[in-house]
């Protein structure tokens, strides 16, 4: 059965994923899975060349599921969270580009998913988008450090991880969360623009070699911390 939250669209050779969940987009343990799904599905379609992943109209997608974070279920928290990291670990290697239309906050887990996107369009305004976990009392798994190591600029990493802050759209393309800002009723459109120019301009076979050779370190590193976390979690 469709998650009810996901709607997809083809467009040429693009498909767009999108997530409405009425409310802040949480990533929750069915969304995850069905997340994972339509992107393993897109990838083993000889058509598609390329896939938006776009939020709803006030978010890209905020952090954990809160239920089950307050839940005080340690394993179940745990099953949740390294299925985030897998997912985003996922679309990093996946054999086809994948485009972020972050079309509004992207914060926690949020925005460590805008890190595992190939390109990264959002809003030119007051949105918020950033890693708060410091100032919520989190630390950061490892595999969300490496990612974000990976991804984001050298000059904002420390202030933006270890110092929790959150930016709006054109302080998100400065420390590396984002590639490009547009208005908010352009963000969509724009992101299945450049997916199409990255469908028709690149080899798909080159592309996905090329992923495995440049992004493969990191991918294992990835693996080897959500297999450590759901190890020590008993999973």
């Amino acid at each position: 059965m469709p998650h009810p939250s996901i709607t997809t669209e083809r467009t040429d050779n693009v498909l767009c994923i999108s997530v409405d969940d009425g409310r802040a987009n949480a990533f929750s343990p069915s969304l995850l899975l069905a997340l994972s799904e339509e992107l393993a599905d897109a990838e083993a379609h000889a058509e598609i060349n390329a896939v938006v992943l776009a939020g709803n109209e006030k978010v890209f997608f905020a952090g954990f599921d809160l239920e089950v974070i307050n839940s005080g279920d340690a394993r179940a928290i745990t099953e949740m969270t390294t299925a985030g990291g897998a997912f985003i670990r996922q679309t990093y290697g996946a054999s086809l580009p994948v485009v972020a239309a972050c079309t509004g906050h992207a914060v926690a887990a949020g925005a460590l998913m805008l890190c595992g996107c190939d390109y990264r369009v959002g809003v030119d305004g007051p949105v918020k988008i950033g890693l708060n976990e410091v100032a919520i009392g989190l630390t950061l798994p490892r595999w969300a450090l490496l990612i974000a190591g990976e991804r984001l600029s050298k000059r904002h990493l420390q202030i933006s991880v270890v110092n929790a802050q959150i930016v709006d759209g054109s302080g998100a393309v400065d420390a590396g969360f984002l590639d490009e800002t547009t208005t908010p009723d352009n963000v969509v459109s724009r992101a299945i623009e450049v997916a199409q120019g990255f469908a028709e301009q690149l080899d798909p076979k080159a592309y996905a070699s090329t992923v495995r050779a440049m992004r493969s370190d990191l991918l294992t590193e990835m693996d080897q911390a959500v297999a450590a976390d759901r190890a020590a979690a008993g999973l």
